[in-house]
């Protein structure tokens, strides 16, 4: 999706990153061997309230193999170890996104924490008007590819909407013949990933992230309530089951979904044994070329 870059709207995008860049840090720097996960995602989206913003989706604690959609379930006691960890953490105001995501290596990888980090500047570099996607993912494969590993290629980056987390175009991850090509306005969040593995994820069988596919009649009480609590606080952006005020808020997601009212994000995994790193910035195409909302003022 494109803003006027004289609009409120673009205000509002760059606000959002300015509050997520400074939660991103503080988050990654409270990472270490015996934290909880629980407690940085809940660090994380208290932190943003605070400084004026709204989670735009929990925050994802992905670790090891896991590459996408982990998120603390209630009450979580999981503790980190001797792991690849990755915070993926989201802001909205009034609905305009940023989208920003790091790597905090506790496993003693770090080259390969270092990879996307690295795919991630190249690409910015070359992001200006005119440019196709499909060049901006041959930049990230050709960096991940020069430290000896494959990057992610069934996840990409993507375009930032009006409550809208994923919109078009999709920024691949390696080189495409084909791409859609970028013009000023245009937001999108650039979101390497690099693994040992064989380069594609899997989905598992854990899901505790749900959105709203459609607004339908209910007859359960509970499920009721979570639907209107969903409606009027989350709209179409993602929620963690742990974000619902309701009783039983399991069974009411359950309801839900068997109704086609919400669709659930299970973890996308690369295969047991194998390690996945990640980096993201949401950037603004400019006349010039772009600007990056989620690097520190």
């Amino acid at each position: 999706m494109s803003v006027d870059l004289t609009d409120e709207q673009y205000e509002k995008h760059r606000e959002a990153g300015e509050i997520l860049a400074q939660v991103r840090d503080e988050a990654a720097d409270r990472v270490e061997v015996g934290a909880r996960h629980l407690d940085i995602a809940e660090y994380a989206e208290d932190r943003i309230r605070e400084l004026g913003g709204e989670p735009a989706f929990p925050v994802n604690i992905s670790v090891d193999e896991e590459a996408a959609h982990a998120t603390p379930e209630p009450n979580d006691d999981s503790t980190f170890g001797e792991e690849m960890i990755n915070l993926d953490i989201g802001v909205h105001v009034d609905g305009w996104l940023a989208d920003t995501a790091v790597t905090v290596d506790l496993s003693g990888n770090p080259d390969l924490a270092e990879a996307p980090g690295e795919a991630l500047e190249a690409a910015i570099e070359v992001i200006e008007p005119g440019i196709q996607t499909g060049e901006i993912g041959a930049e990230i494969e050709s960096v991940i590819d020069g430290y000896g590993y494959n990057p992610v290629v069934n996840l990409s980056g993507h375009g930032l909407g009006h409550w809208n987390q994923h919109t078009e175009p999709n920024i691949p991850n390696r080189a495409v013949e084909r791409g859609v090509e970028l013009n000023v306005g245009d937001v999108v969040a650039i979101e390497p990933f690099a693994t040992d593995g064989s380069g594609k994820v899997n989905e598992g069988a854990d899901e505790e992230i749900f959105a709203l596919e459609r607004e339908a009649s209910v007859r359960n009480r509970d499920a009721r309530q979570a639907l209107e609590q969903i409606v009027e606080q989350f709209k179409t952006l993602p929620f963690a089951r742990r974000w619902l005020d309701t009783r039983r808020a399991e069974m009411a997601l359950r309801r839900l979904k068997q109704q086609n009212v919400v669709h659930g994000y299970p973890v996308l995994k690369e295969d047991d044994g194998f390690l996945v790193s990640q980096k993201e910035h949401t950037v603004i195409v400019t006349e010039g070329g772009c600007e990056v909302t989620t690097r520190p003022q």
